[in-house]
This record gives structure tokens, sequence and C-alpha cells, in this order.
């Protein structure tokens, strides 16, 4: 299907509309304007939402029914989760339907032998990591939407977050899913094996597959052990040299849970919106936060001494080790409020990753690029740099309107991601390619590969209905 036939079906042609009501109860179909507008988009700034309907399923059987229609009416449909995405993989522009899954919201099994939960896909969360709790155990997949981003779109994008480097990413604990394809097949994928060498892994094929090859109606999720008591840091760091020297000391000796970093200019947001005090008497250019595990009666001895050695070579000026539980959350607020204390500018984004060793010579050559670039702009980054994840946020100036803005930053990021390329890292990290990072797929991923992902689409959605124009054209 060409791109020029896809958006005549899709947008031209509008499907009976009336028969949608038939097909679900009315209660379970919208297209209130205000529905419309909150269903229809994601957190991307800069995409308008045009959906045509809006509509939430109860069940795998009515999901399969709504694909059956999309076919028949040729009619494309949007899968909405928490709609917490930044590269427009839950928007609708093109007149599709958008397919909510807040009513399937159920958590449904769970099974402590195994150490596995099954849920529907409209689960939060935080939801699901409450519930785990209360049976002992853990769900270590976070970030800081976790109280509204959903796991089915959790899944849909291999979510990652803070704990990646102790955890990895959501694929590591997808033991099994439900879907429906694009053609309204019923797929039980893996059962929830640990161990299964049976061809094709179409399980992982899912993960990360943002909507484009099926609707996920049900997962089984593993879960483990809680970890031990947590120890808190936080130091100030003059060098991005130091940043590394003191990532490969802590990470080659201790059992590093999280390493985050953020800028001075990030820092000052957060206390300005927040009305938090400044953590540490000495300022510097970058700090990290980092997060181990108590496994032992040595390990804070063992962190201490490490930071007086740092402290000794010059990698850090000042840090602090939170002397509670409150503390610790204060200590995590300076990174997690940093997206809500910079809404106010209209950000412009990019999320992107290095190998963790590239990370100090990329940084330099990153903000070297938007230094000469954006001389009169505020750029704020921070990132969960154990991992090799970069968040660039570009503050819009008050005396430029938003088009003016966004053409401004479109124009550099063609030269931030050849830089990229070079590295042979991602442009997109852990947001998806959506429809935001569809136009720079190319630096990712060599044409080869993008044509056989064109290919897999096919095969699982062969008339293309499923988020069509999401990754890649057809």
């Amino acid at each position: 299907m060409s791109k020029e036939s896809s958006s005549t079906t899709f947008s031209d042609q509008l499907p009976p509309l009336k028969s949608l009501k038939d097909l679900l109860d009315p209660s379970q179909v919208s297209w209130e304007p205000s529905d419309l507008q909150t269903y229809g988009k994601d957190w991307s700034k800069h995409l308008k939402a045009q959906p045509l309907a809006l509509v939430f399923p109860k069940s795998r059987q009515e999901v399969q029914t709504l694909v059956r229609w999309a076919r028949e009416n040729k009619t494309a449909l949007v899968p909405s989760g928490g709609r917490t995405g930044l590269s427009g993989g839950a928007t609708a522009t093109q007149r599709e339907v958008v397919v909510s899954f807040e009513k399937m919201n159920r958590i449904l099994d769970f099974n402590p032998v195994d150490q596995s939960v099954t849920v529907e896909p409209g689960v939060i969360t935080e939801t699901l990591q409450n519930f785990v709790r209360e049976q002992g155990f853990y769900f270590p997949v976070d970030f800081a939407a976790r109280g509204s981003s959903q796991i089915g779109g959790n899944i849909a994008t291999n979510a990652g977050g803070i704990k990646v480097l102790r955890y990895g990413l959501m694929r590591q604990w997808v033991m099994g899913l439900e879907v429906v394809t694009g053609s309204g097949e019923f797929l039980q994928l893996n059962h929830g094996l640990i161990k299964n060498a049976t061809g094709y892994d179409l399980r992982q094929l899912i993960v990360g597959s943002e909507g484009t090859l099926a609707l996920i109606t049900q997962a089984t999720l593993a879960v483990t052990r809680p970890p031990q008591e947590a120890l808190v840091f936080l130091l100030a760091v003059p060098e991005l040299e130091g940043l590394m020297k003191i990532y490969h000391s802590y990470r080659s000796q201790l059992p590093l849970l999280a390493f985050e970093m953020f800028t001075d200019k990030a820092l000052n947001h957060v206390l300005k919106s927040s009305g938090l005090k400044a953590p540490l008497q000495e300022r510097a250019p970058y700090y990290v936060l980092m997060e181990l595990e108590q496994t032992s009666d040595s390990v804070a001895d063992q962190a201490m001494e490490i930071l007086s050695s740092a402290l000794e070579q010059g990698w850090m000026v000042d840090g602090s080790l939170a002397q509670s539980p409150q503390q610790a959350r204060d200590f995590w607020r300076l990174r997690e409020d940093i997206t809500e204390a910079t809404a106010f500018a209209q950000p412009y984004k990019n999320d992107i990753s290095v190998r963790i060793s590239q990370v100090p010579d990329f940084l330099r050559q990153m903000d070297s690029l938007l230094t000469q670039q954006y001389p009169d702009f505020e750029v704020v980054w921070f990132g969960h740099i154990g991992d090799g994840n970069l968040h660039i946020n570009i503050l819009k100036p008050e005396s430029l309107s938003p088009e003016e803005f966004l053409q401004r930053c479109k124009s550099v990021d063609q030269q931030l991601f050849a830089m990229i390329q070079k590295f042979s890292g991602s442009v997109s990290a852990e947001h998806g390619v959506g429809l935001v990072k569809k136009p720079y797929l190319e630096y990712s991923r060599s044409p080869a590969e993008i044509q056989l992902m064109r290919e897999i689409k096919r095969a699982f959605d062969p008339d293309g209905i499923l988020n069509p124009g999401k990754v890649f054209d057809p």
C-alpha cells in the first residue's frame, strides 16, 4: 500500500460510525470533541490530534471485533494507553479510531511459584508495582510517569527508566503475551515459559513495536525479590570525565541500582519550581544521583571509601549520602522533577543513546554542537548515564513563536543525529519512533533493516490498519 493510497483510504472514506455502537455498548464509544482531544494524543507537544472516534474495549473478544470492523471498513486504529510517550506514537493525526485500553485494567493472576503476574494492558504501572509489593515481590521497571503509564504501552515501547542498569528493559520482564494481530487473529505467545527453543520468538517482536503489529490484550510478567535497603548518594561533579570515572569505580566494586545525572541548569529549574533547598554546599556543572543496594554490611563502608578517593582525585567537589527515606526521596525529586519543572518553556526534546564508554566523548561533541547552534537558547540535559541514555531539552525563549522555535530546533536535528550515527547510537533510546523520530530512523537503522521491518509489518497487519504511518511509511 502506498503512502498516498493509505491517506485516501483512511482519511477520505469515512466508515459508518454508527456501526461502532452496534459493536460495543454505547458507553464504550465516544466522539465528543473533548474526549477526542484528550485521548487522541500523547505528551508530544508539536502534533495536532485529529481522531475520528474513541472506543473503550473491555475484553479480547471486543478487540478482535474492532479489528475485524476496521479491516472491513478500511479504517485505521491507534492504540492508546497512558499516553505518556513523547514521539507521537499514540497520536491520531489522520482521522483514525483511537482504541483506549483503560477499561481493560484488571490484574488477573499472581503466581508466587512462577514468580509471575498476569495483567490486562490498561493496568497502571504504579498499581502493578504496589500489588506485587503487597505479595512480597518487586516489579522493577520504573520511571517518573509510573502513576499514569500503562503496562500495554510500556511493552509496546520497550520502556526503560531509572533501574535499567540493574534490571534491564521491559522486554526482560515479559514472559508471555496475548495479542490480536492486524488481521484479527488471536495469538498466545510463549505461554509464560522461561525456556522455549521452538523457533522465532514472536513475543519479542511485539515488544517495542509501538502498536504497529498487534494489539496487546494480556501480558504475563516476571517479578523478582525486593532489593535490599538502598543507599542514595548525590554528588557534585566539576568535569565530564569525572562522571565516568565515578561510574566505573562504583560499578566495578558494588551493586549499583541506578546512576543518573543532571546539569546545574536542570537543578536550578527544579529548585525554583519545587521549593526544595540546594542539596549540597558546593555547586558544580554536573550532578550524579546514585543508588546502591545494601547487600551486605560492608557496602556502606566501601561506598564511602570510594567517595573519599573521588574527592581526593578531584572527580567530585561535594557529596552527600541520604540520611533518611525523606531525604532520599528529595534527592530523587531533583532528577525526576526536571520534566515538570521545565514544562513552562515548551521544550523541544530529544532522547538518544550511545554506548556507555562513549558517553564522555559524545557529551563533549554534543555540548559543542548545541552551544554553537543555540547560542540564545537554554539547553537542559539529563539522563540515565549508567546505560548511555541522555535526554536533551531545548527551552523555548518567550520571544519566539512555537512555529519559529520548532523550525529552528528541527534544523539542528540532522546534525545531531548524524553525530549519533557516527557513534552507532540511537536517535530514540526509550520513547520510541512514532511520528516525531520517523524522519530520522535511517540514522540508527540500515535500509535493509527498515525493509525487513516493513515486511514484518505486512505479515502481521496486511491491510495496514494498526497505527499506520508510525515508525516508518509503508
